[in-house]
């Protein structure tokens, strides 16, 4: 699984390049997620546009991914597809993380 990170002035994105995240998938994310995490602090916008599904295992990455995370850090989501939005939705994820309609919206909002 791809991730590319663009740094900005209010938060770096980080795109996922990849159709799912799931159990054969979840464990490298969260791996990579760790690593590009560790690198700064600040706001992390995850671009989810390309991703068209996630299990429980891709889910639970994500949310391992935000637990993960130091003092001064905050992983927002952006671009979630229906079907994955509806994952977040029916899991009250939606509750627990900022959702962005798309990345560049969520670096415009720059709370952080």
């Amino acid at each position: 699984m791809e991730l590319t990170v663009e740094a900005t002035p209010t938060a770096t994105v980080i795109r996922v390049h990849a159709s799912r995240i799931d159990a054969p998938t979840a464990l490298q994310f969260k791996e990579d997620m760790r690593s590009l995490t560790a690198r700064q602090d600040g706001r992390f916008i995850l671009d989810l546009q390309s991703v068209q599904f996630i299990d429980s295992s891709g889910l639970g990455a994500v949310v391992a991914s935000m637990k993960q995370l130091r003092p001064g850090q905050a992983l927002e989501l952006a671009a979630l597809q229906p079907i994955v939005e509806k994952v977040f939705r029916l899991t009250r994820m939606d509750t627990i993380f900022t959702i962005h309609e798309t990345a560049e919206q969520g670096v415009g909002t720059g709370h952080g």
